[in-house]
């Protein structure tokens, strides 16, 4: 009954009712009373960005993190939104915050190995990902990442064999399973790339990439009611902002291919 009654918990069943500007007052009281409450930060942040104040979100968390005196799950969360919001070089610093602190983390590792690739520092990128799995040998999304590396490197078959292994420990992954359709794609093997991609789509039917992959194979394929099905299905999916362009260019394509037909 007293976290029920408490600004924390007063926050979360404003949240339950949906009402996310009462959730934001009542998480703020609570880090008025206690500003090192991390679960109050982390329910604040992320209400503020689903509410579209990011700005806000980063603010209560570098705060956090400074009352919680650096904890990691405050530290990943303000790196996370950095990453998200392409401020690359401040994610890194968070993410090193916590490896400072724990040379152990593996997560903090492949998370800055994450921004390296994105920053288009493929090897530092590549000796990230390979000292977490140093550290951890098991670890599958460390495995996949490392596969992508390799790929942005032109090593298809290094880049497959991670892919494989990451399946090994994680077959449930659908995003290694996309992985593997695309290798597959780009070395020609246009038959285990739809095989791939089929199974991407069992385990994630909104994987909207995996329908774009699709329609290409059925476009070399010369199948052009097909590609056109899975074209409007990747248009029916994928919706981000940072897929603008390639859900117009596709656009385009199925009006062309209207066209043709």
């Amino acid at each position: 009954m007293e976290k029920e009654n408490s600004f924390l918990g007063r926050g979360q069943e404003a949240l339950r009712r949906k009402d996310r500007q009462a959730a934001i007052g009542f998480f703020r009281e609570e880090l008025k009373v206690c500003p090192g409450n991390v679960e109050a930060c982390l329910l604040l942040s992320e209400t503020l960005v689903e509410n579209g104040q990011t700005r806000d979100a980063v603010d209560v968390l570098r705060q956090g993190a400074a009352a919680a005196e650096g904890h990691p799950e405050l530290l990943f969360a303000l790196g996370d939104l950095y990453f998200e919001n392409g401020q690359l070089e401040q994610a890194i610093s968070c993410y090193q915050a916590v490896l400072d602190r724990d040379p152990e983390e593996v997560d903090a590792l492949v998370s800055i190995g994450l921004v390296h690739f994105n920053l288009g520092n493929l090897d530092k990128s590549a000796a990230c990902y390979q000292q977490a799995l140093e550290k951890d040998p098991e670890y599958a999304f460390a495995l996949s990442c490392l596969g992508e590396v390799m790929q942005a490197r032109g090593d298809k078959d290094q880049a497959r064999k991670c892919y494989l292994e990451a399946l090994e420990l994680d077959p449930e992954d659908a995003g290694v399973h996309l992985n593997l359709a695309e290798n597959y794609y780009e070395a020609g093997d246009l038959r285990e790339a739809a095989r791939e991609c089929r199974e991407a789509i069992l385990l994630d039917p909104e994987l909207g990439e995996a329908y774009l992959t699709l329609g290409n194979i059925a476009l070399d394929l010369d199948e052009t009611r097909e590609a056109l099905r899975h074209y409007e299905k990747f248009l029916a999916c994928e919706h981000s902002s940072a897929a603008r362009e390639i859900r117009e260019e596709v656009a385009a394509l199925i009006q062309g291919l209207k066209e043709e037909l």
